[in-house]
């Protein structure tokens, strides 16, 4: 979905109260948490996170699922073993309803994400 926003906080305003916010919110709580170098803004119509000109994630709430897009999965050091049961693509994760975000290992792709980034490697498609 697309959200007609300039702002984090137009964006915000623009979801709807139920799981998708939920979950959105606590994806975004991973990011800020492991990465507080990173700014919020929008690009593409969703969130995006990253520093200067290079956005590290975007994050959007789509009609069955929160799309987490990371640029290439295989190039964060075990990213697929960490992302295990799932669903992902090459660099998008979508996070469906049934997902309990505590036990996924979400949290802990994206601080290895954030450290890949911070050691200079590319980790961009």
């Amino acid at each position: 979905m697309q959200y007609e926003v300039n702002t984090p906080k137009e964006y915000f305003e623009a979801l709807g109260d139920d799981w998708r916010k939920e979950k959105l919110l606590k994806v975004r709580q991973f990011i800020l948490k492991n990465g507080p170098e990173l700014e919020e803004g929008i690009q593409y119509k969703m969130l995006c996170y990253g520093k200067e000109s290079f956005n590290l994630f975007h994050l959007n709430a789509q009609k069955s699922y929160v799309s987490l897009y990371v640029g290439d999965i295989e190039k964060i050091e075990n990213g697929k073993d960490i992302l295990k049961g799932l669903d992902y693509g090459k660099g998008c994760i979508r996070i469906k309803k049934s997902v309990d975000l505590h036990d996924s290992g979400l949290e802990d792709f994206v601080k290895k994400a954030i450290e890949t980034w911070k050691a200079g490697e590319d980790i961009s498609c």
